[in-house]
């Protein structure tokens, strides 16, 4: 007997091979209702998504798989409706499951016809989209706050460009940097932010070209607002890809970083003004211990001079004509170390009574070579002014710097004035007190300064020549001594025009101080013998570390009557005045020796002679560092007899006499 034939699929009657068909399926839910909409069939995966078996649904009407405000509003029913009237009903909602749940369900239903074109009843497809509607929900809650984030930030200009650089999305934060609103800027280039002149060298396109390129764009630069100011931006520019990794546009941000960038220009200039202020403390202390030894050979050569003078010069008047002329040379040397220490603030400040046109008259070859032989230097000084009551080498410096600034700003050369003029001030004008004033002006022709320029001119380090062609302090240097000596200074500038600086010092009273009544001299001698009774000799504790130093003064002492004991050093003085504290009338040291500085020493001498006249020489110039006794009088190096003779006066006084 024959084997049978093995059972195939294409072997089964067609009806059995459509209910396979069904019945395999379990990811849809496909089943058949009659035509009023009963269930009359039911396959595993109706099964699986709402949860009946088929003897549980069967018989029972399909709204049962309704949310019940759908029964209510006649979905079920419109749907069988659509279905037969248009052939199809296709739609997505809330469908219930046997234990209440719901799924969110794809519904297909179709209608199913008799021979004669009549509905006999409906086939039924339903899937589960459960899952992809909670995905793609996700998705849009994502890109709705993603959406959120980018508008919400306004620091920030995000926006994106197409790739021919038309502005496609506009968020809050680039309306509020640039000025645009979405509707007045989406569908423009982006090159309408860049200014033009960096349109005109091709700059966005460059821009655009490298992100194309690279697949990123960084840099930084001046953008223009609506309304047409700048600001300075910092830009980053990427590809946007597609799934496919295709560019489909350019996401473009830029931050306005106008604040960060002046703050880091302002760090960079306060930085360099660090630099150099500290050049200039270095250049001081250095200043200040080379004029300790320079004032200290000065004072040598100016003591012996003297003597030679006193010795030979009466008797020998070419002779006196070469120690006058050495003695000016000396004179000059200590001019400049004065100068020197006033540039590096190292001297306090000493007014007297100054003759304004003399000093200008006096200064005017240092002032000529100093602006160079391009420039031409005049002068108005009339002879009638009365004296100012200022610290006059102060004052020579301020005049200098004024001066070399005029040159700066006259590169091609032309004239540079310099006037005197008297002032008054009444009680109405407010910014000065009421009185006598004298100003002195520098005016040139030259480049002149703005607004701007003119409003910073006098702060510390501000400079407009550059690094290491100027400190910025020259003029702030200036403002200083005016106000410092009760007067003021005015600048007035305007481009193309030139300048004219202008210091205002108070007139010299005439009810001075008697030791500045008089202006100093630059010659003459008075007659000393008159000046101290050398009948009265004193005995003077003469110390000093530098040999030199320590014999000229000792012979000007000598010169002048008195009786000095020399001791090259403190410890050596103070054996001296150890051995009989009343054998001196008298102490003058240096101030800046080995082992003990002249203020330490005196500190020690109140102690062994309480209220010794005392005298501090210091090579320092008007610095003289360490604590003194009150009573105490501070001698700059180098001096001559005459001051000699008045620090020892005040001495005496301050010291009770003898």
């Amino acid at each position: 007997m024959a084997a049978p034939s093995p059972l195939t699929v294409s072997s089964l009657p067609e009806e059995d091979r459509y209910r396979l068909l069904v019945e395999a399926v379990t990811d849809y839910a496909i089943y058949m209702l009659d035509a009023d909409g009963t269930v009359t069939s039911w396959n595993p995966g109706a099964q699986r998504f709402k949860g009946y078996r088929a003897d549980e649904i069967i018989g029972q009407h399909f709204s049962r798989f309704y949310a019940p405000e759908d029964r209510h509003a006649g979905l079920p029913e419109r749907a069988l409706a659509i279905a037969a009237e248009r052939g199809q009903f296709e739609g997505e909602g809330w469908r219930l499951r046997k234990d209440g749940t719901r799924f969110w369900a794809l519904v297909v239903i179709d209608p199913i016809r008799s021979a004669d074109g009549r509905v006999i009843g409906y086939a039924k497809v339903t899937r589960d989209l459960t899952e992809r509607r909670e995905t793609e929900a996700a998705l849009r809650r994502t890109q709705e706050q993603f959406r959120l984030l980018v508008q919400g930030v306004t620091d920030y200009a995000i926006y994106m460009l197409d790739l021919q650089g038309r502005v496609v999305s506009w968020n809050a934060g680039a309306e509020h940097i640039k000025g645009y609103q979405a509707d007045e800027i989406v569908g423009r280039n982006f090159s309408t932010f860049y200014r033009a002149e960096d349109r005109a060298l091709g700059t966005p396109e460059r821009a655009l070209a490298t992100v194309l390129q690279r697949g990123r764009f960084e840099s930084e630069g001046w953008r223009v607002r609506k309304d047409g100011s700048q600001f300075w931006a910092s830009v980053v520019m990427d590809q946007v890809h597609d799934d496919d990794g295709k560019i489909i546009g350019i996401a473009k941000v830029t931050r306005d970083v106008t604040e960060k960038r002046q703050a880091q220009q302002a760090l960079e200039a306060a930085q360099a003004s660090l630099f150099q202020s500290q050049k200039l403390d270095a250049i001081g202390q250095l200043t200040g211990g080379v004029a300790h030894d320079f004032n200290n050979l000065l004072m040598v050569i100016l003591s012996s001079l003297r003597l030679i003078d006193r010795r030979g010069g009466e008797a020998d008047p070419l002779l006196r004509k070469w120690v006058m002329t050495a003695t000016r040379a000396a004179q000059r040397g200590a001019a400049l170390t004065q100068r020197m220490l006033a540039f590096a603030r190292r001297q306090e400040p000493s007014p007297e009574r100054v003759d304004l046109g003399a000093l200008v008259r006096g200064m005017s070859d240092l002032l000529q070579r100093s602006v160079g032989p391009t420039l031409t230097l005049t002068l108005d000084t009339p002879e009638d002014l009365p004296p100012a009551f200022v610290d006059p080498n102060q004052l020579e410096l301020a005049l200098l710097n004024l001066v070399v600034n005029a040159r700066d700003a006259m590169p091609t050369g032309g004239p540079v004035r310099i006037e005197l003029a008297a002032r008054q001030v009444d009680a109405s004008e407010g910014s000065l007190p009421a009185g006598s004033y004298l100003s002195l002006a520098v005016i040139d022709t030259g480049e002149g300064m703005d607004d701007e320029t003119l409003q910073r001119a006098m702060e510390p380090f501000f400079t407009t020549k550059g690094i290491g062609r100027g400190t910025g302090l020259g003029l702030s240097m200036v403002h200083g001594l005016a106000a410092q000596s009760g007067g003021r200074f005015l600048l007035t500038s305007q481009p193309g025009q030139g300048t004219r600086a202008e210091v205002w010092l108070p007139a010299a009273r005439a009810a001075a101080d008697s030791a500045a009544a008089e202006p100093r001299t630059a010659s003459g001698t008075p007659a000393i013998d008159a000046a101290l009774d050398p009948r009265q000799p004193l005995r003077v504790l003469l110390v000093d570390d530098d040999a030199l130093v320590l014999e000229s003064t000792a012979a000007l002492l000598q010169d002048l009557g008195h009786q000095p004991s020399c001791a090259s050093d403190a410890p050596d003085a103070l054996r001296l005045l150890r051995e009989d504290p009343a054998a001196f009338d008298l102490v003058m040291t240096d101030q800046a020796m080995p082992r003990l500085s002249g203020a330490e020493l005196l500190a020690e001498v109140q102690r062994l002679r309480p209220g010794l006249a005392a005298i501090v020489a210091s090579g320092y110039v008007g610095h003289t560092p360490g604590t003194l006794p009150e009573h105490a009088v501070r001698l700059d190096k180098p001096f001559d007899q005459e001051q000699l003779i008045e620090a020892i006066r005040t001495a005496l006084e301050r010291g009770g006499g003898r």
